[in-house]
């Protein structure tokens, strides 16, 4: 007999909810030169969390690992034949589909936001933009299909896996429990987005510094004064 079960990881949730938010703030920020410093923050904050999931795909819970993922053409073509008999083949961790999705996601993610960072930094032209902009694109459409699958998902297994990644429980039986919600790992995966953004505040809120060209002109002016 199935029960609620603890699948996803509490690190593993903050990072999918995080990256929705930045990814989500991204956009709604990219066309606004008053909130560009605050669409390149969001970007950077995404590119973070990427890094951070392709650490935890190894060394993570049960479900969160890239090996989990691995279900290969047979499996996919099997789940997808089973969808098409109405009685949808029952994963605890990612389901085929899903799992092809989450490695196209990250990668779309972290090409659009190293592409951004290199327009920040003027290392290339306007293709460079154009590229930018095609991928942050192509990224959300990614999203679209991500989304709709979930809920197409959620329809057909009659379980709501958007609740399920936020409680991080699903219909299971125990023995596919994972061990801990690790909340060590989510507390300093926590601090360190909220460290990230304080700091980027802090320094926002700073007068600016003189350059060394103002510097050296009142230098200059505080001599001729003298002189006078």
């Amino acid at each position: 007999m199935t029960e609620r079960i603890l699948v996803w990881d509490l690190p593993l949730r903050i990072f999918h909810w995080a990256l929705a938010a930045s990814v989500f703030g991204a956009l709604v920020t990219a066309e606004s030169e008053r909130l560009r410093d605050v669409h390149v923050m969001l970007g950077y904050t995404a590119l973070g969390l990427v890094a951070f999931r392709i650490v935890w795909g190894f060394v993570g819970t049960r479900y969160a690992r890239f090996a989990a993922f691995l279900h290969g053409p047979a499996a996919l073509r099997r789940y997808v034949a089973s969808l098409l008999r109405g009685r949808p083949e029952r994963h605890v961790g990612h389901n085929p589909p899903g799992a092809l999705a989450i490695p196209v996601l990250l990668s779309l993610t972290a090409a659009t936001g190293l592409s951004g960072w290199a327009l920040f930094e003027e290392v290339g032209g306007e293709w460079l933009e154009e590229a930018h902009e095609a991928l942050a694109f192509t990224l959300l459409a990614a999203i679209a299909l991500h989304v709709a699958g979930v809920v197409a998902s959620s329809v057909l297994h009659r379980e709501n896996l958007v609740l399920s990644m936020i409680t991080g429980r699903k219909h299971g039986v125990p023995g596919e429990a994972i061990g801990r919600p690790r909340r060590g790992v989510a507390l300093l995966l926590g601090a360190a987005i909220a460290g990230f953004w304080l700091s980027v505040l802090t320094d926002r809120g700073r007068p600016p510094e003189p350059s060394i060209l103002e510097a050296r002109s009142a230098i200059s002016a505080e001599a001729s004064s003298r002189l006078d």
